[in-house]
């Protein structure tokens, strides 16, 4: 993929986008990398290929990419009741879950029947410190008052949802008797080289020479300059572009029976299948189009950040693109877009 007819750093300035980093691929391998812009505003903070970003919820499609190894070495089941494998927590019985189970598969694509309290699962706050996944599950933290549990029955509906996403976090714990980031760390991180990609942000290990900073839609830096989210699984990953590009070919490699891992094809196409009739939702990311012209896409959107995942694993193209700016607007009405639709013209 090749970025045509656009003049970043004008729309930079146009968006007040402080900083900006492109990993592109084509032919199942990295094509290329654009970097542009400052870490921080007013620093001599470049960003550069080993600058690390905020990926907000595409840490989502690393947690598919986790739940799709531990489903290979049999750790889990797709379409088991999750209570089966949960140890220090259960999903709540009730009507809705009376005909249909909460599942790893209707949990990965956001229809397990759990729906995000309103105002729940915002950013670290220091004073408060981090909630433990049973703490923030049966609601006693200030990032999650209420109770989650089934409030319709699943794979009835779709709702987009953090609060899944921990329980997925919670089930990992159990079946692997390991803190999150570790088995990350072990399944994914160091097998594949993503030397750049941070999960354990509990002891706040920020290197300032490599982490970007947020900034608002006005170009100014948010507050605590770092805003981090304690939920690792739904939107913890600090990473960069490249270390992404390198998730995302993994990826391809597994649909081709190449991966480096050892996820299967079977597995692999799994994950790019639409799910219980949803034809926007896969496992652990998004859907558009069909056979040849099938799209994923994974998003990020939170405090200080915006960035976007998109490829095309039948011809082996996509891009992976990352900013230091909360512009307000979805990403794709913002230089993202502008980014993605010069890529795909």
């Amino acid at each position: 993929m090749k970025l045509k007819n656009i003049k970043i750093e004008e729309r930079m300035e146009h968006y007040n986008v402080n900083g900006l980093s492109i990993a592109l691929f084509e032919e199942g391998q990295i094509s290329g990398t654009e970097n542009y812009g400052l870490l921080e505003v007013k620093s001599d903070r470049k960003v550069s290929d080993d600058s690390i970003f905020s990926a907000c919820s595409i840490s989502k499609f690393l947690t598919g990419m986790i739940a799709i190894k531990l489903l290979e070495e049999r750790h889990l089941d797709l379409d088991e009741n999750v209570n089966k494998r949960l140890v220090t927590w259960k999903v709540p019985e009730n009507e809705y879950t009376k005909n249909k189970k909460v599942t790893l598969r209707n949990l990965l694509s956001h229809q397990s029947g759990i729906k995000d309290p309103k105002g729940s699962f915002s950013e670290l706050n220091s004073n408060i410190g981090f909630p433990s996944m049973v703490e923030l599950l049966e609601g006693k933290s200030h990032y999650c008052k209420v109770p989650i549990e089934a409030q319709f029955e699943p794979e009835s509906e779709f709702h987009y949802s953090d609060a899944g996403y921990c329980i997925i976090q919670q089930l990992i714990e159990d079946v692997t008797k390991k803190r999150f980031y570790q088995v990350a760390n072990e399944l994914i991180f160091k097998p594949l080289g993503m030397k750049g990609s941070h999960l354990n942000t509990t002891i706040l290990e920020i290197d300032e020479k490599e982490f970007s900073c947020g900034h608002n839609k006005n170009g100014k830096l948010v507050e605590g300059k770092y805003p981090i989210y304690p939920y690792p699984a739904a939107s913890g990953l600090w990473t960069t572009s490249l270390d992404l590009a390198v998730l995302v070919l993994e990826l391809m490699n597994a649909l081709k029976g190449e991966s480096k891992i050892g996820i299967s094809k079977s597995l692999a196409e799994e994950m790019i299948t639409s799910q219980s009739g949803k034809g926007w939702t896969g496992l652990g990311i998004f859907l558009e189009g069909s056979e040849k012209e099938l799209e994923i896409t994974s998003m990020g959107w939170g405090v200080g950040f915006q960035c976007m995942m998109v490829a095309y694993p039948h011809i082996e193209k996509g891009a992976v693109i990352m900013t230091n700016a909360e512009l307000g607007v979805h990403q794709l009405e913002g230089i993202i877009g502008e980014i993605y639709k010069s890529l795909i013209s």
